[in-house]
């Protein structure tokens, strides 16, 4: 019988743990404690709690942390952590430091449902769902754990289609009981999946980013399926009802594609689109993938585009482009990894 790990359990579910196990209420906030800031590895080292206890707890959990199988660094820093689930399948995790901070990009499913055409791991398919755990263990098994300053949730999968795991793990980060993080220092994407949105805002005082991309909708049905089940408007118009305050930011994600979402009057429909949000955007240059038509855009017609929105009082930035010759675009490692595994298994 496999062993059900207690790491990425709240602190709710481990109180209803050490009930079951007729254990005192105390040890689970000695649980959360050896879990999230003691960064334990096995049970036998939680040496405040008896042995009998410790004995019981083996029989049943262990702690569940996984070592990364792989990882590539790129010549700017970047790295590319590939992990093995427990179901033997592929995710990844993108490490990306600069001169203020230490980002770690983390994945929220194995493969994604959602189809958009610019990316790798859609054309993977849905295959499951992370578990709370199998998500911040991205972030402590990584040789830079102890040096994060940021997180963010824009790796492989849609973080609002799998919202309840995705909730559990922020609440472990930004608990007291648990990482204690900030959550300014957390910031989580979405395309536009409403209904998850809406719990996110409730539930979570971290960032929210929209994947936006262009701000015409039948162009946006082109590129990204999910426009015909809620269209951007239904998210801007959502997004207006909260009043996010002074420090929660909204940003909005714009992938720059030659020719396609990148003219002047792109730049004048989104600012209609996003006209009384306090938000920003930033322009992410287009890291190519296999078997696609699309093509990033060129450096100055990124500056065309930022000049127009900040001229209409648009905070915008230009992200840097990392990590190219480490296949750091969500999705290309990890497809790498299956590929070269199925090959294997044809001899």
């Amino acid at each position: 019988m496999e062993k059900e790990a207690l790491f990425g359990k709240t602190l709710k579910e481990l109180q209803a743990l050490v009930k079951e196990l007729g254990f005192p209420g105390f040890i689970a906030k000695q649980l959360a404690h050896w879990l999230y800031q003691k960064k334990v590895t096995q049970i036998d080292d939680m040496n405040n709690i008896s042995k009998k206890n410790r004995d019981i707890l083996n029989q049943k959990y262990n702690i569940g942390l996984r070592n990364f199988e792989n990882v590539q660094e790129s010549v700017d820093g970047t790295k590319k952590y590939l992990f093995h689930t427990k179901t033997k399948q592929f995710i990844e995790a993108a490490y990306i430091p600069s001169e203020t901070r230490k980002t770690l990009c983390v994945s929220s499913q194995v493969g994604c449902k959602m189809g958009c055409l610019f990316c790798m791991t859609g054309k993977q398919g849905f295959q499951q769902n992370l578990t709370a755990g199998e998500i911040l263990n991205q972030m402590v098994s990584i040789s830079e754990s102890d040096e994060l300053t940021n997180l963010v949730y824009m790796g492989m999968g849609e973080p609002m289609d799998n919202i309840e795991e995705v909730l559990k793990s922020l609440e472990i980060i930004t608990a007291e009981w648990g990482f204690a993080w900030s959550p300014r220092r957390v910031n989580v994407s979405t395309i536009g999946v409403a209904p998850a949105m809406r719990r996110f805002i409730e539930e979570s005082d971290c960032h929210l980013a929209i994947s936006l991309h262009t701000p015409l909708n039948e162009q946006r049905k082109e590129l990204m399926p999910i426009e015909n089940v809620y269209p951007i408007e239904l998210i801007i118009d959502i997004l207006k009802e909260y009043d996010f305050g002074r420090q929660r930011r909204i940003s909005f994600e714009y992938i720059m594609f030659e020719g396609v979402n990148d003219s002047v009057q792109h730049a004048k429909e989104l600012v209609k689109l996003i006209s009384g949000l306090k938000s920003r955007v930033n322009l992410i240059k287009f890291h190519p993938i296999p078997d696609t038509p699309l093509r990033g855009s060129s450096h100055p017609t990124m500056e065309k585009f930022k000049e127009v929105l900040e001229k209409k009082g648009i905070i915008t930035t230009i992200r840097k482009s990392r990590g190219e010759d480490i296949y750091a675009a969500c999705g290309l490692l990890s497809t790498k990894k299956l590929l070269n595994e199925d090959k294997e298994k044809d001899f």
